[in-house]
């Protein structure tokens, strides 16, 4: 038999425990007085470097590991968005209830989403009333207004996801996008547990008249509020991305009169769907489910998406719409070219 370890050397491991312990406190109090000293008290970082004996750059890592964790929330009031001028002409050309434009970003149309998306994420919380049924889409767009969404909590909220599940990168799967934005609100989450979509049409409606799927249809069926965005047509679309469509069948449909995408499923320029073979091997909300609701919040900016947008608005699906000024500026044209 080995023998135990030594006293001292037990001792030395606790001290380096409680050591370890000790710094990280102090290093949690330094972020705590930085990100105090910047947002509170007005300090610039070299002010506050000088007062605490830290470099610059320790300060930048400091604000920014504060953000990270969620120690200071920095938000702009939605108002002066709603207000703007395109947003205001939004509503009015199209009938909404209500739109937010964010200006775009001169670094490009990536910036420009995000900032988009946080705008959305600000603005959510709003628009929603105890006993609502927020159906939440999927994508890169829904899972970054997800991400960006404040922790609070949103009494008699739940959230649905709206279409089955399927591998997609970096997290922006259906389900992650909705138990996400639940976690952030303290919501009631009700998961979509099947596959998007089947190889086998009996299989599918087998699956829907299972008791527990059939009360997720349910929910899918009868949220009052969705939030959703409409992808594109073309080989960089998330359905392809996903395996839902391969880059030919993108280009057929596009050929075909395709030009959105929402939950999965193809739009034409007004707004109606495609019929297509694999229509009844999905497991999703429908078209005619995403329509005429309290509040159907569209988010989307990029260059390549006042299209797809224009005919989510056209075929009803969006009450509310979340862009940027140069996004929305070019729906306006679209709309007044098409006039």
């Amino acid at each position: 038999m080995s023998p135990g370890p030594s006293k001292s050397r037990l001792t030395e491991s606790r001290g380096n425990a409680r050591g370890a312990a000790a710094r990280a406190r102090t290093q949690e109090d330094a972020i705590v007085e930085v990100t105090w000293c910047y947002y509170q008290d007005g300090m610039n970082q070299n002010e506050i470097a000088e007062r605490l004996g830290i470099s610059r750059a320790t300060v930048v890592n400091y604000l920014a590991e504060a953000r990270k964790r969620d120690y200071v929330r920095i938000s702009l009031d939605t108002d002066v968005f709603r207000n703007q001028d395109l947003a205001r002409r939004l509503v009015d050309r199209f009938g909404l209830g209500d739109a937010v434009v964010i200006p775009s970003s001169p670094d490009g149309a990536e910036q420009s989403l995000e900032r988009v998306t946080r705008a959305v994420a600000d603005w959510l919380p709003s628009l929603l009333e105890p006993g609502d049924r927020l159906g939440v889409a999927w994508g890169e767009t829904v899972y970054r207004v997800a991400e960006a969404a404040p922790r609070i909590t949103l009494e008699d909220l739940t959230i649905v996801q709206l279409v089955g599940s399927r591998p997609a990168a970096l997290g922006f799967a259906a389900e992650t996008c909705s138990a996400t934005l639940a976690r952030r609100y303290g919501a009631h989450c009700v998961n979509l547990h099947v596959p998007l979509i089947l190889s086998d049409r009996k299989l599918v409606e087998q699956l829907k008249q299972e008791p527990v799927i059939q009360a997720q249809l349910e929910a899918v069926a009868n949220c009052n509020k969705t939030i959703f965005a409409c992808g594109t047509c073309g080989d960089d679309s998330h359905v392809v991305h996903t395996g839902l469509l391969d880059r030919t069948d993108i280009d057929a449909c596009a050929a075909d009169g395709a030009i959105g995408v929402i939950c999965g499923r193809l739009i034409d320029h007004n707004g109606n769907g495609l019929d297509r073979d694999i229509e009844d091997r999905m497991i999703a909300v429908t078209l005619q489910q995403m329509r005429n609701k309290e509040i159907g919040l569209l988010v989307g900016s990029g260059p390549d998406r006042a299209e797809p947008m224009l005919a989510a608005i056209r075929g009803g699906y969006a009450t509310h719409v979340a862009t940027c000024s140069q996004t929305a500026a070019e729906l306006l044209k679209l709309a007044d070219d098409n006039a």
